[in-house]
C-alpha cells in the first residue's frame, strides 16, 4: 500500500513560525514534524510515498529529497497554487495507482499503526476518529455501532487527519481546486465509509502553542516518534 501525505498549505495558522519555515518542517521532538510520518509509515511497511506541495516546496524538497534518509522512497506532486485536499488527491493519482492508499493530514502527530486499519472491501473511505479535543468540542462525524461513519447523528468525534481511501473517490472530479468533505458525505449518504475509533495519543498541530506543548511532551519523555 502506497501513502500521501498532504503538505500544501501555507500555514496560516501557524505564522509566524511558518514565515520562513514550511509547516511540515517545523521542528517536533528533535526532528521535523513531517519526518514522524515517513518513519512510522516506514516502521508499517509502507516504503512508497506521495507528498503533494506548494508553498515553499523547493525547502521541503530539498530537506527530504528522495526519502532514503527515513526508509521511504517519495514521489513528489507539486502545485503552483494549492489544490485543496480534493485537488490535491486528484493530481496525484497518477502517483498513487489504482489501489487504496492511507491518507495522511501533514499537520497532525498520532501514534496509530497504519497496519491495524482494515481492509477498504466495498467502501470508499475508512476515517481514523478520535475523541473531540478541547478546541473542537462539535466534533465532525458520528460512528455507529456498526462501524459506519454518519455526516449527522451523536454521539460525535473528531477526523483524525488518517484515512485510508479509494482512488474512485476523487477520479471522476474535474482536475482543479476543490474540497474532499462533500465527496466524503455524499459517500457517507450511500453507506460507504467505515470508520474506527483511535484512542491513543493524537494532537492537531495546528497552532504554535499545540506544537510546543507536543514538542515538550515528547522530549520530556524521550519519545521521539
Amino acid at each position: 500500500m502506497k501513502a500521501m501525505i498532504l503538505a500544501a498549505g501555507l500555514g496560516t495558522r501557524m505564522r509566524p513560525l511558518t514565515d520562513r519555515c514550511p509547516k511540515p518542517l517545523l521542528p517536533v521532538g528533535g526532528k521535523p514534524l513531517i519526518v514522524h510520518h515517513l518513519e512510522r509509515l516506514a516502521r508499517a511497511g509502507i516504503r512508497e510515498v506521495v507528498i503533494n506541495v506548494s508553498y515553499r516546496a523547493e525547502q521541503i524538497m530539498a530537506a527530504l529529497g528522495d526519502g532514503s534518509d527515513v526508509g521511504v522512497t517519495i514521489a513528489w506532486s507539486r502545485e503552483e497554487e494549492p489544490l485543496e485536499t480534493g485537488g490535491g488527491i486528484r493530481q496525484a493519482l497518477p502517483l498513487l495507482g489504482d489501489a487504496p492508499f492511507l491518507l495522511v493530514n501533514g499537520d497532525v502527530w498520532c501514534d496509530l499503526d497504519p497496519a491495524t486499519l482494515p481492509p477498504l472491501g466495498d467502501d470508499l473511505a475508512h476515517l481514523v476518529l478520535v475523541d473531540n479535543p478541547d478546541h473542537h468540542p462539535a466534533g465532525d462525524f458520528h460512528l455507529d455501532t456498526d462501524g459506519r461513519v454518519h455526516a449527522v447523528g451523536e454521539p460525535r468525534l473528531t477526523f483524525a487527519g488518517l484515512s485510508l481511501l479509494a482512488p474512485a473517490l476523487v477520479a471522476d472530479q474535474v482536475p482543479d481546486a476543490f474540497p474532499l468533505a462533500p465527496l466524503l458525505k455524499h459517500a457517507m449518504a450511500g453507506g460507504r465509509v467505515g470508520g474506527s475509533h483511535h484512542r491513543g495519543a493524537w494532537v492537531d498541530v495546528g497552532t504554535p502553542e499545540r506544537l510546543a506543548a507536543l514538542d515538550a511532551r515528547l522530549r520530556g519523555r524521550g519519545d521521539h516518534n
